[in-house]
């Protein structure tokens, strides 16, 4: 199995992992981190966000063939939640053991790492054939040659 397949399989099982828990047995902790100032209630944008969580990273695992699209969706989503990880560090808001400043402020440098993974792994980013070498190839293929 090649990295990036390993790479999309565990992002994927990691992010159904997370949807599960913000709408399970974490999502006390979760509701913690969404922004004071974010106009939607608390327990609604936990539970919104755990079912588009559980949805991305399943469609991550079982769809392969659609993995550029998925992992693009799945960077956005990364960067849409990056607000609530800046608000909790600004607030000081404690959740998942991040109780203070300095550990609150060490995960903000993990988003983007959550970016680059997803956008690799759907093999956004990375080296690319040219398309006409991609058209050839499907051509023998198919004719057999």
């Amino acid at each position: 199995m090649k990295a990036q397949t390993l790479g999309r399989i565990v992002l994927g099982g990691f992010m159904v992992t997370a949807g599960v828990l913000h709408l399970t047995t974490q999502r006390e902790e979760f509701r913690a981190q969404v922004p004071d100032w974010f106009p939607v209630d608390e327990d609604l944008t936990v539970l919104g966000s755990g079912v588009v969580e559980v949805a991305l990273g399943g469609a991550f695992v079982a769809l392969p063939r659609h993995r550029r699209t998925v992992g693009a969706l799945l960077a956005a989503f990364f960067v849409a939640i990056f607000p609530g990880n800046i608000a909790q560090y600004v607030e000081g808001t404690p959740a998942f053991g991040l109780d203070s400043d300095r550990a609150r402020l060490t995960r903000l440098f993990f988003q983007p790492v959550l970016v680059l993974w997803a956008l690799w792994a759907g093999g956004l980013l990375g080296r690319r054939r040219p398309v006409l070498a991609e058209e050839q190839q499907r051509e023998e293929v198919e004719t057999g040659e």
